[in-house]
């Protein structure tokens, strides 16, 4: 018996072990196939990490994965962040049932959060943050009992807080910032007695904030800012014993908060310090010192006493008065001076400079005014420099570039102008560049994107910079935004800026870009924020934006086509920004976009062959009619009698035609006068066609030359934008004098000059007209400079009077009397060649180069389009009384912009505009008023650059063309 009961006590330990070790096994294996079904989810994997996970080791060998210590060849943890992994999350995940940490964050995740992690009871730590997921926040969550950090941080999550959540009592830290959550905060946040960070920042909560977070004694920061929250903050939160950050910016809270929140609130007046000359730090940061005055700086005096003085904090006070030029006499140890957010006005002292150890100086937001003394680039220490929010006028000193060791550069929000300084480039540490909302021109200088330091950022937006966007840009590695917006720039976006690796941010909006987005931007892979909007980018939108972490995507107003993807980005309408762009189709249903039809390569097929059967079949038919012609000359000289302008080529006008068309010449038929002759209107007796006959004066010097270069123009070229010449006359008169004149098509509507200043009856060009007139005369000059033959063809006097306007009011550009051809005497002039002003055009719309005996030249005549085009819009002549004692039209347009554009700008089509818009609402008349003025800011800045003084700094002839059209295209559609 008692063998027998030993035998039965062996077999059922053995059957035990069998048994355990069957369960092992099958935990065993449960674990490694949910990890080898998370990897079957992951989509890119660029770095190859995943390549270890694979049959030849154990999975607690594979990357990333932790087994635990007492449970044997059981995943605990999974650290697989920073990778660049793409996918969705394997619901398979729910499997790792010892999963004690999960870190998935800093990647491309897409899809929803998998409901079965709410399976993890074990689960302490789940960090999801920064990667692309969407769908609501699982409710079940809230089984994971143990969990202290949840991190769900920068993704796309939608809906409710779940109030499951608020049953997690163990957790520590809550992250839900940067998505789209909605809804209400729940009131039973209070049951999280052991919270301490609570982040729920840029979200679309509404509704107010529980009075019961001020239950949560363990809170240390509470992140609720940019939401739609309202009401007042509760008493009870500001008795939390080791709360440490409140950040509740960006709602719509009310109230007051309490006084004995925060800082000291110091007030009255700062007695002398002028005994303590051992002093050596004086801190009266954030407190209520000064009451705005003069005198409230009157203390710093006594510190040139304190010759040890290194640190000096006047920030966030209420000081007011001049910064007094004892300061200059400091202590030459000083290393900081901070006098940010006062009221202090006055100059910078210009002996700043004798304070030779000066590391900081900040005195931001005051009303400092004056220039930047140049003196500052003498601070050999100098690493942070922040002067913005003021209104400092000047340009940026260069000698800026001395400072070797700066860092940071603040001078935004000022009224700054002229070039950044190229030598910039030789601050060689800098990290952060931020010269937005001032008024500076250039061109970007390549320097700046040669300091492969910069890292936190390059903000220059919102200035007049114009030309393209330097190639050199790719050199920026470790840059993490880029600003550009609101400028004139223009180009095709570089394909370089796919180098810059490591943006986050990327603003180019409001400018005059080009072309297709180059695919080396798929570089960037960790940009989140991509504003392209309000450009001229065409082509199709690029897949690889789908894959990208993007939160905001803007490319509204330009030119793209075809079909708009439905994944990532593009799944959010809330997120993204497709407005504009006409040839779109596609895309989910919230962009409210045609379809795309999948037959129209076929259709595109089908029209071209039936193009091309037309075309041939019309080849034919031309050939049997010039047959028909040459067998029939008789009929054919009766048609060249017709009406048709385009035959009027063929009749020979002699003097007697000329002269019975005109009535004689008389004074009623006289249209104008100018420097070789004077033009009359005409009816020709044959076929009643009204002409312009301009008769030469042959006794003005240089008149029979006139004739001769504008037969030899009208001769060669054809643009819709030039008077049409119909014929020349070259005969003698009754009297046997020479008699020489030019036959044009007749414009009813006379001349721009006409128009902008009408002697007689009085009339008004909107500003749509003006555009249209602006972009008919560069487009002829486009013409002339670049398509009208293999040498380029200077008109040499643009002004409004040789701007003619026809019945339909588009422009024609005329009078080519003073054309200069580009023959090779011209492109290499001999030493003695030099022009006259009589030659070249009129006063006040030649280029100051001419005065000095240059040759004419293409940049000359932009020159003089770039003053009609601020005549256009002022209504003043260049050659106005007002501009005496060195003003310029050119210097008193640039003085006055952006803020005085109103009080310079023609009054005859503001009025214009204004009267339809006072008929609709108060703050749609304002928007439409602010449109108006932002495309008059852009043209006359335009204006301003086509007629600098240095030929360098014209724009392009082509490039004008295109921002004109692009300013046009952004005018509200009932304006004009």
């Amino acid at each position: 018996m008692g063998i027998f009961r030993r035998s039965l006590i062996v077999i059922t330990i053995i059957h035990l072990f069998l048994i355990f070790t069957l369960i092992h096994a099958a935990t065993n294996g449960t674990d490694g196939l949910a990890l080898l079904e998370f990897k079957a989810k992951i989509t890119d994997d660029p770095l190859g990490v995943m390549t270890s996970w694979n049959s030849s080791h154990h999975f607690c060998e594979w990357y990333g994965v932790v087994c635990g210590s007492r449970h044997h060849q059981r995943v605990t943890v999974l650290y697989l962040y920073s990778l660049q992994l793409s996918g969705s999350i394997s619901p398979h995940i729910g499997n790792l049932s010892f999963l004690r940490e999960l870190h998935l964050y800093n990647n491309s995740f897409r899809y929803e959060i998998p409901p079965q992690i709410g399976h993890l009871r074990r689960l302490q730590v789940l960090y999801l943050l920064n990667n692309s997921l969407g769908g609501k926040i699982p409710s079940n969550l809230s089984s994971c009992s143990n969990l202290n950090i949840l991190d769900l941080y920068g993704n796309q999550l939608i809906g409710e807080i779940p109030i499951e959540l608020t049953l997690l009592t163990r957790l520590k830290e809550l992250y839900l910032g940067k998505n789209n959550i909605t809804g209400t905060i729940p009131p039973s946040i209070a049951n999280l007695t052991s919270l301490e960070f609570l982040y729920l920042t840029r979200n679309n909560l509404h509704g107010v904030i529980p009075e019961f977070i001020g239950q949560l004694k363990n809170l240390r920061v509470l992140a609720l800012g940019f939401n739609q929250l309202s009401g007042t903050l509760h008493s009870s939160i500001f008795n939390l014993s080791l709360i440490q950050v409140i950040d509740v910016g960006g709602n719509s809270l009310q109230g007051t908060l309490p006084v004995s929140l925060g800082d000291n609130k110091l007030t009255g007046v700062v007695p002398s310090f002028g005994k303590l000359n051992k002093l050596l730090e004086l801190f009266l940061f954030g407190n209520h010192f000064g009451n705005g005055k003069d005198d409230d700086l009157k203390f710093l005096h006594g510190l040139t006493n304190a010759t040890r003085l290194r640190k000096l904090d006047l920030g966030v006070n209420n000081f007011g008065g001049m910064l007094p030029k004892q300061i200059t006499n400091f202590s030459r140890e000083l290393e900081s001076i901070y006098i940010n957010n006062n009221q202090i006005h006055g100059n910078i002292p210009t002996g700043i400079d004798s304070l030779i150890s000066l590391n900081i100086f900040v005195a931001s937001n005051n009303n400092l005014s004056g220039t930047i003394p140049s003196g500052i680039g003498k601070l050999k220490n100098l690493a942070i420099l922040s002067l913005s929010s003021n209104d400092l006028t000047g340009n940026i000193p260069s000698s800026l570039g001395n400072l070797t060791n700066l860092i940071q550069i603040y001078l935004y929000d000022n009224q700054l102008h002229g070039n950044i300084p190229p030598n910039l480039g030789n601050c060689k540490q800098l990290l952060a560049l931020s010269l937005f909302r001032n008024n500076l021109t250039g061109l970007i200088p390549p320097q700046i994107f040669e300091i492969s330091s910069l890292s936190m950022g390059i903000d220059l937006s919102t200035n007049r910079l114009h030309g393209s966007l330097p190639n050199q840009v790719g050199n920026l590695k470790q840059l993490g935004i880029l600003y550009l917006d609101n400028n004139m720039l223009s180009g095709h976006v570089p394909s370089d800026l796919g180098g810059c690796v490591s943006l986050e941010a990327l603003s180019i909006s409001h400018n005059f870009f080009q072309g297709s987005i180059p695919s080396s931007l798929s570089a960037l892979r960790g940009l989140q924020f991509l504003n392209l909007s309000y450009n001229n980018v065409s082509g199709q939108i690029p897949s690889f934006l789908v894959n990208f972490s993007l939160l905001a995507l803007d490319i509204s107003h330009n030119d793209f086509e075809g079909m708009v993807p439905i994944e990532g980005i593009f799944n959010n309408a809330s997120a993204t920004s497709i407005v504009g762009n006409k040839r779109l189709c596609g895309g989910i249903s919230e962009f409210r976009l045609p379809s795309c039809k999948s037959d129209q390569k076929p259709k595109r097929k089908r029209r071209r062959t039936v193009i091309i059967t037309v075309s041939a079949f019309t080849g034919i038919l031309a050939s049997i009619l010039g047959c028909l012609f040459l067998w029939f000359p008789r009929k054919r000289r009766k048609d060249s009698s017709s009406s048709d302008s385009e035959n009027v080529n063929l009749l020979r006008l002699s003097y007697q035609n000329l002269l019975k068309a005109t009535n004689e010449f008389s004074l009623d038929n006289l249209i104008g006068s100018g420097g070789f002759g004077s033009v009359y209107k005409g009816i020709l007796e044959q076929d009643g066609l009204v002409i312009a006959v301009k008769v030469l004066n042959l006794m003005r010097r240089g008149a029979s030359k006139s004739f001769l270069a504008e037969c030899e123009v009208l001769k060669n070229v054809r643009h819709r934008n030039l008077v049409k010449v119909i014929t020349a006359c070259s005969s003698v008169d009754y009297a046997g004098n020479d008699f020489k004149a030019l036959v044009y098509e007749f414009m009813d509507n006379g001349s721009l000059d006409d128009w902008l200043h009408p002697t007689h009856h009085p009339r008004n060009l909107t500003i749509v007209q003006r555009l249209n007139i602006a972009i008919d005369v560069s487009s002829a000059l486009e013409y002339l400079h670049c398509h009208a033959g293999i040498l380029p063809i200077v008109h040499c006097d643009i002004k409004p009077s040789n701007v003619l306007l026809d019945k339909e009011m588009t422009a024609h550009v005329g009078d080519f009397g003073l054309v200069k051809f580009f023959h090779e005497e011209i492109i290499h002039p001999t030493p003695n060649q030099s022009t006259s002003l009589a030659d070249v055009g009129t006063i006040g719309y030649c280029p100051p180069e001419y005065g000095m005996g240059n040759v004419a030249s293409a940049s000359g005549d932009i020159f003089s389009f770039g003053i009609l085009l601020l005549e256009m819009f002022t209504g003043k002549r260049p050659t106005d009384d007002t501009f005496k004692e060195g003003l310029s039209l050119h210097e008193f347009v640039k003085s006055s912009l952006p803020e005085q554009v109103t009080d310079i700008a023609d009054p005859t089509f503001l009025q214009m505009e204004e009267e339809p818009l006072s008929h609709f609402h108060y703050s749609r008349n304002i928007m439409r008023k602010n449109r108006l003025i932002e495309c008059l800011i852009s043209v006359l800045d335009i204006g301003i650059l086509c007629s600098s003084e240095s030929p360098q700094e014209r724009l392009n002839i082509g490039d004008v063309v295109t921002q004109l059209s692009s300013i046009k295209n952004k005018l509200p559609v009932t304006i004009g």
